[in-house]
């Protein structure tokens, strides 16, 4: 323990606090069990290692362990935690759950018979934490640390720190709101570069090696992290690398299931049940019209690539910028509200209020007539009435 121990404490020292996700200031940090599921890349780990370092007292009584480390490949995740326990630890921040294997027996146990201590976790958003082996729904509290805002890119990428605006604040007050932003700077620019590349932070070890080090994330998210959870092996490893190509060179489309299943070599049960995975793990979105079902076996109305940046570095030139928008719109939105498709305009967040994004010269003529109804456009600055620029959808979180 004391090796696990020298290792957390030197990971804490190294740790930045300059950025910090949003998401660090709304968790309750109070509670005995936290989740935080996020993407590979989403920055888990280091939220985990800043609110060590100064939120908790660094006097041995806190403590950062990874689950792949080799410690415990021969030492219990809850012997572990009782060790510590016994000499007085009282925080116990564990890395990458997913890649224990009896995780929620074990986190139940801890739980159960520790309750002196506190224990925050990090995991793939891939994993269904409510479907263990053992009931963790009345002891857990769990968040989504999502992708990058385009807020958070302007202060991660510029220093420059904007509030973020809650969705019925901007949509009433969006000029308000927009002349502030340009007061201080110039929005477009720094909005095509997040498009590119700005959805994960590791983007500041290297903007132009962004592309490279994603195929990587996203090899070790398929072999490592879903393999992890859903114990794959490698010919429908092989198949779901297919799909996410298929898919990439294809969206936004409605999906024909026959087709995709023919074409990918995935029998239509399973691609349904691949297509809900690749969702939870943030590769795509799957989105469906108001009413119209959900769940690992319902057909999506529609498939789109999580963010821009993930579309980029898989369709490179051939991203086109209208699909581009509206990836962009439904993944920062989704974040705050409900998203689904409209049945006139592009979408529909928490069943009121309807978008149709576009280009500048877009006009009204698809949501005309239709109340709480909002034109989203691309390459403004500033909107007026129900314009709104694309851009101001990046400050929701």
């Amino acid at each position: 323990m004391e090796s696990l121990l020298l290792r957390s404490q030197n990971k804490v020292r190294l740790v930045s606090l300059d950025f910090q996700r949003f998401l660090i200031d709304q968790i309750r940090w109070e509670e005995r069990m936290i989740g935080i599921l996020g993407a590979r890349g989403a920055g888990k780990t280091t939220l985990l290692l800043q609110h060590l370092k100064k939120d908790l007292p660094m006097d041995g009584t806190a403590m950062y362990a990874s689950l792949d480390d080799f410690y415990f490949s021969d030492h219990r995740l809850f012997d572990f935690a009782e060790e510590f326990n016994l000499k007085g630890g009282r925080y116990l921040l564990l890395d990458e759950i997913h890649k224990y294997p009896s995780w929620s027996r074990e986190l139940k146990l801890i739980y159960d018979n520790l309750p002196e201590l506190k224990i925050v976790f990090t995991s793939s958003s891939i994993l269904e934490i409510y479907k263990g082996e053992s009931d963790l729904s009345r002891r857990l509290v769990t968040y989504l640390l999502p992708e990058l805002s385009f807020r958070e890119f302007i202060q991660l990428e510029s220093g420059q720190v904007f509030q973020s605006v809650k969705l019925q604040d901007l949509l009433k007050s969006h000029v308000e709101f927009t002349s502030d932003i340009l007061s201080e700077l110039k929005p477009i620019p720094l909005f095509q570069n997040y498009l590119h590349y700005g959805a994960y932070p590791y983007f500041k070890e290297g903007v132009e090696s962004f592309p490279e080090k994603f195929q990587k994330t996203l090899q070790l998210t398929l072999e490592v992290d879903i393999n992890a959870v859903e114990n794959m092996d490698f010919e429908m490893i092989f198949k779901l690398k297919k799909l996410i190509n298929l898919i990439s060179t294809s969206v936004p489309f409605t999906p024909n299931v026959s087709e995709l299943a023919r074409k990918s070599g995935i029998s239509r049960p399973s691609l349904l049940r691949a297509l809900d995975l690749l969702d939870r793990a943030r590769i795509i979105q799957n989105l469906h019209k108001v009413n119209s079902g959900i769940g690992a076996l319902t057909k999506p109305e529609k498939i789109y690539l999580n963010n821009p940046s993930l579309f980029y570095a898989l369709a490179g030139s051939s991203a086109q910028i209208g699909t581009i928008r509206e990836t962009f719109f439904a993944n920062q939105s989704a974040v705050v509200s409900k998203v689904n498709l409209a049945e006139k305009g592009d979408f529909i967040l928490d069943e009121k209020w309807v978008f149709e994004v576009g280009g500048r010269n877009k006009n009204q003529s698809q949501i005309q007539g239709i109340p709480d109804s909002y034109l989203v456009k691309n390459d403004i600055e500033i909107g007026v009435g129900n314009i709104i620029p694309l851009w101001l959808f990046g400050f929701l979180y």
